[in-house]
């Protein structure tokens, strides 16, 4: 993890929060800045994003602010929205991956065990907002993190606030009809959780089918269907993949598939590193 330059000290606070390391490698195409940071009186760490350089500043907070709403098992909470100096948002911080590091630190693509508690997670979370009538619209792999106990989904409304600035998003989970200036609709989360499995899967945002797992290529592929009217929901790709339970529900689902090994052995140790590295970390504030 690449930490903030020592000699640029708008690269070391933002807020009340000192920069402890960038979550994200260069050159990856994040929908925002994110950090792990640290408040000053050392109590808190957190994940802190902020807008890309020369994004609309207003509009990140806005969409961080409706992202409070969105609550769920696998969503990072956005806990602090603050629109004071620098914007920024933050969410209690524990060790985890985006998941194209992930990808790299296993080596390539995940094992499909792995990509299957990553596709239910991501279903069953947008399958409750849409029953709200909220669109993500900003699922892509490196709005995926993976931790020790799930995957979680950040950079709610992504999408919306690029603004034109597509350029700056991972244009592979982009919905055909997004890219070409649609608005985002439940239809483009289900267009862009296909392209986050596969990515998972292969290493692609939209592989040649045959690359797919046997088991997901028909769900995969009709998530990728560029006609929208004819993608499947996100509670239906939910209840295809859903482990079955006692009572028929598919409440709470993707936690049913975390056992023991659900992660790669390389994931779990990088994210134990990590976990040393922040909790190692000496901030002075002088």
């Amino acid at each position: 993890m690449e930490r903030p330059r020592p000699n640029d000290e708008s690269a070391r606070r933002i807020g009340p929060y000192r920069l402890i390391t960038r979550l994200d490698p260069p050159r990856t195409l994040a929908p925002c800045r994110r950090f792990v940071a640290r408040s000053a009186d050392g109590d808190r760490t957190v994940l802190l994003s902020a807008p890309l350089a020369g994004a609309d500043a207003s509009r990140f907070l806005t969409e961080a602010q409706a992202g409070q709403r969105l609550l769920g098992p696998w969503i990072a909470p956005i806990t602090e929205v603050s629109a004071t100096g620098s914007p920024f948002h933050a969410t209690p911080y524990v060790p985890s991956l985006p998941l194209p590091v992930a990808l790299a630190v296993h080596g390539g693509p995940l094992p499909e065990e792995t990509v299957r508690v990553i596709g239910v997670a991501l279903a069953e979370t947008l399958a409750a907002a849409h029953a709200q009538g909220v669109t993500h619209a900003g699922v892509s792999p490196a709005a995926v993190l993976l931790t020790a106990d799930g995957p979680r989904l950040t950079c709610f409304g992504a999408v919306r606030a690029a603004e034109g600035r597509l350029s700056d998003l991972d244009a592979g989970a982009l919905a055909p009809e997004q890219a070409t200036g649609g608005l985002p609709r439940p239809p483009g989360d289900v267009y862009a959780l296909g392209t986050v499995v596969s990515y998972a899967a292969t290493g692609h945002t939209v592989p040649e089918r045959s690359e797919l797992p046997p088991a997901l290529r028909q769900s995969i592929s009709s998530c990728l269907t560029r006609d929208p009217a004819n993608r499947p929901t996100a509670a239906e790709v939910l209840a295809a993949h859903a482990p079955p339970t006692p009572h028929q529900t598919v409440l709470n689902s993707a936690g049913s598939l975390l056992t023991p090994g659900w992660l790669p052995g390389r994931v779990v140790a990088a994210l134990a590193r990590q976990s040393s590295e922040i909790l190692s970390a000496e901030l002075p504030w002088n």
